[in-house]
């Protein structure tokens, strides 16, 4: 079995352990929350003024909540070997359906965060790596800083005052057209900034100040130069690997984003299920969040290998 093959398998039974771990926790967690399961579950469908306990106990019996966890728990895992995930609590639409419908568009937006982030960042990282101390690097330092100390939700408050409320050039929530997605991709992309200009900046500071470098500017090369020809790959290591843990953040990680901007992905469907105890749903996101983590760490790792053959003949080895 090649090297390759070795660690896309040993990826492949990393994601099922993980996922298989996320939807315990989380099934655990939304049982041991305070409160009766059923009458969350009733009130989420019919609304708090109209539930009784005959609904909620109607509801108890008819998806089976009445019980035991175990019995419940080992349905599912069944169920799950099957391909089935089951169906939702509160809509009752199989929850793959579910789960498909609003993933495809927090990949689109994540996707497009995510990318216009490193748009901005990469020109700004690597100027202030190729001139440590200059007005450059002390600007983007305090850029990154202030970025960082401001929560994503602010972000998104201050470019819907500006951009939508003030100069009305943008609408400020829900989704229609690709105009809906620009104030939200922003505000991502912004969050995703204040970090990765940091890493930019440090990798490429490594990558001037080894021997190889040294050694391509006694050869008569310009700084940029040996930089474009020998430092970039090497400096693209670590930022790749970086670039990757982002974007697992992006998948799971902005629930605030999409309920700030009403917008109809993942993280808006987790919210909702979690406030009415929509345990499919919640067990299914646990699942898709723990594949989304494994599939990204897996190209992540991919792509060191084909960046840095060393490693892949240390794995070899």
């Amino acid at each position: 079995m090649t090297t390759i093959a070795r660690i896309i398998l040993s990826r492949i039974g990393q994601a099922l352990a993980t996922a298989a771990m996320l939807a315990t926790l989380c099934f655990a967690f939304v049982h041991a929350l305070p409160g009766d399961l059923s009458l969350r579950v009733a009130a989420a469908r019919v609304g708090d003024e109209r539930v009784t306990s005959e609904t909620a106990e109607r509801i108890r019996r008819e998806e089976g909540l009445d019980r035991p966890l175990i019995v419940q728990y080992g349905q599912w895992m069944g169920n799950l070997a099957r391909g089935d995930l089951g169906r939702s609590l509160l809509s009752g639409k199989p929850v793959t359906a579910e789960l498909a419908y609003h993933t495809k568009f927090t990949l689109q937006l994540g996707l497009i965060g995510w990318l216009l982030s490193y748009v901005l960042a990469l020109p700004l990282g690597i100027w202030a790596g190729m001139r440590p101390g200059g007005a450059v690097d002390r600007a983007t330092e305090a850029l990154a800083v202030t970025l960082a100390s401001l929560p994503a939700f602010l972000v998104g408050i201050g470019l819907i005052t500006l951009f939508a409320l003030t100069l009305r050039w943008l609408p400020p929530a829900g989704f229609r057209t690709f105009a809906h997605m620009v104030l939200p991709a922003f505000t991502l992309a912004l969050s995703l900034v204040a970090f990765s200009i940091p890493v930019i900046r440090n990798a490429v500071v490594e990558a001037r100040s080894a021997f190889f470098m040294t050694y391509a500017r006694v050869k008569g090369l310009s700084p940029v130069s040996a930089l474009r020809h020998h430092g970039l790959r090497n400096a693209a290591i670590p930022v790749v690997t970086f670039a990757a843990l982002q974007f697992a953040f992006v998948i799971d990680g902005f629930v605030v984003i999409e309920t700030l901007f009403n917008y109809p992905g993942l993280g808006e469907l987790l919210v909702k299920a979690l406030v009415a105890r929509d345990v499919p749903v919640i067990m299914g996101a646990g699942l898709v969040i723990g594949f989304a983590f494994a599939l990204v760490s897996l190209l992540a790792d991919l792509a060191r290998l084909w960046l840095d053959p060393r490693e892949l003949a240390e794995a070899r080895a």
